[in-house]
């Protein structure tokens, strides 16, 4: 696994990390022209997925999320039309800010495998959590690797010199892990330890991530902001 200079670890920040808080919720204005270039960005507001009672609308985020597939050139292959692709706001109502979309491609308890694709829209979070053991099933260990785009991944260590004005505004009270690691297309990184805490923020262009993990239990998941809910 490579580990990163302070020198590509600063230079990555350098390109994309103001453009994270910047960019939130939004994808390029010709995301249906695949491959096509950058003429303007189309801005998402957060009330683009929320009804008029404030119920999250699932169906309005999977188009936000097709639409970054088509621009990355990434196969919508039909499974991706079915209720096994879900999307969620974790609870919060900012799904700008903190929200995500995934599909389990494989997930064996018997013999401890997971394999899952994950999507972010620009600047968009998945919240601070950890993986704890759950009867007969072990603490979860995971890795990941950028498809598409890039991202940010926070783990417990030293933290980063300035990282916390680039920690969503939620989880800045409550974030454990502020150890910071830029990953672009074709970098992997892989938890740390058993437990540990973690939260993978999308860089300016949002990101695609496979997932390649041991058995999960969605019992078995912890968050650090008091208030978040699957």
């Amino acid at each position: 696994m490579k580990e990163f200079s302070r020198r590509e670890l600063v230079g990555g920040l350098a390109v994309g990390g103001a453009a994270v808080l910047l960019s939130a919720g939004s994808v390029r204005a010709d995301d249906e022209v695949p491959g096509g270039a950058v003429h303007k960005v189309k801005k998402f507001k957060n009330e683009d997925f929320y009804d008029k009672a404030g119920t999250f609308d699932a169906k309005a985020a999977k188009e936000a999320y097709y639409k970054m597939m088509k621009w990355f050139e990434y196969p919508i292959v039909p499974r991706l039309r079915t209720d096994d692709f879900w999307t969620l706001d974790f609870g919060l109502g900012i799904f700008t800010e903190v929200g995500m979309a995934g599909i389990f491609w494989m997930n064996n308890k018997e013999h401890n495998y997971m394999g899952h694709e994950i999507w972010l829209l620009p600047g968009q979070m998945i919240p601070e959590h950890w993986h704890v053991k759950v009867d007969d099933i072990p603490a979860k260990l995971e890795g990941w690797l950028v498809r598409h785009g890039s991202a940010y991944l926070y783990g417990e260590g030293e933290p980063t010199p300035g990282v916390l004005e680039r920690i969503s505004p939620s989880h800045r009270e409550c974030a454990v892990a502020r150890k910071e690691l830029f990953l672009k297309p074709g970098e992997i990184k892989m938890l740390g330890k058993a437990e540990e805490k973690h939260s993978m923020p999308a860089g300016p262009e949002g990101a695609i991530v496979t997932e390649v993990a041991t058995f999960h239990d969605m019992k078995a998941l912890r968050f650090s902001h008091p208030k978040v809910k699957l």
